[in-house]
């Protein structure tokens, strides 16, 4: 069985591989290590082979776990990518580095009031429901505009970009498709002036459709840490 640094090492190449393919640079596709429901262990294991992002899902776990960590603090920039309630907007605002699941103006408001001011600015992506599942969270496109201009004017944020978690799929032209759809989004806002640079897309069964199609950041936790324990929410 392969050690976590060994996958790193993997998943790391098959980035080269994408970006080779995609004529991009390796350096312009940064990969977020997600270590939703995995110990605070096994994120010291990811560290110690030279990873320093690290992506959750749950508020509560995320905040166990930067405890857990906390002496390493200074050197880890920890994501928040699962869905933000607004009675937890405090208490991501004050710990996480990230937020990549903003989908209503009110959660950017409410993080931006609450971002304390000795800080960084909190740096956020908006989520767009791209694939129109009802279940899911973000923003349909057409709604995505006008949000992303009053985020973008909130103080203490600075807005990078989207995020999407499109439809699962094997096909790789669906893949490639949807990841377009959100590039085609994020180049329509740039064109309107918002200063964007982030697309937070593709996970460990897509990331090279996604790579192909303008990601900057992969979100990979399964093809790093093994299969995935039940989490407590």
């Amino acid at each position: 069985m392969a050690t976590i640094a060994e996958n790193i090492q993997q998943v790391h190449r098959r980035i080269t591989r994408a970006c080779a393919l995609a004529q991009r640079p390796v350096q312009s596709v940064t990969l977020l290590t997600v270590s939703k429901t995995y110990s605070a262990d096994a994120v010291r294991e990811a560290v110690a082979a030279g990873e320093h992002r690290f992506g959750e899902n749950y508020v509560q776990e995320g905040l166990d776990k930067i405890d857990a960590l906390i002496e390493l603090r200074e050197q880890l920039e920890w994501h928040l990518i699962g869905p933000l309630q607004s009675n937890k907007t405090r208490l991501v605002a004050s710990q996480f580095d990230w937020v990549h699941t903003v989908d209503r103006l009110k959660i950017a408001q409410r993080l931006s009031e609450q971002r304390p001011a000795e800080l960084l600015p909190l740096q956020v992506c908006l989520q767009v429901n791209t694939s129109g599942e009802a279940a899911k969270h973000g923003l349909t496109p057409d709604e995505l505009p006008a949000v992303a201009h009053a985020v973008a004017a909130l103080p203490r944020l600075r807005l990078r970009g989207l995020m999407a978690i499109p439809e699962p799929t094997d096909d790789v032209a669906a893949q490639r498709r949807a990841h377009r759809h959100l590039h085609d989004l994020m180049a329509a806002l740039v064109a309107d002036g918002l200063p964007l640079d982030t697309l937070s897309m593709g996970m460990t069964a897509d990331l090279e459709s996604a790579i192909l199609e303008g990601a900057t950041i992969v979100r990979v936790g399964t093809a790093i840490f093994g299969p995935r324990p039940q989490a407590a929410r």
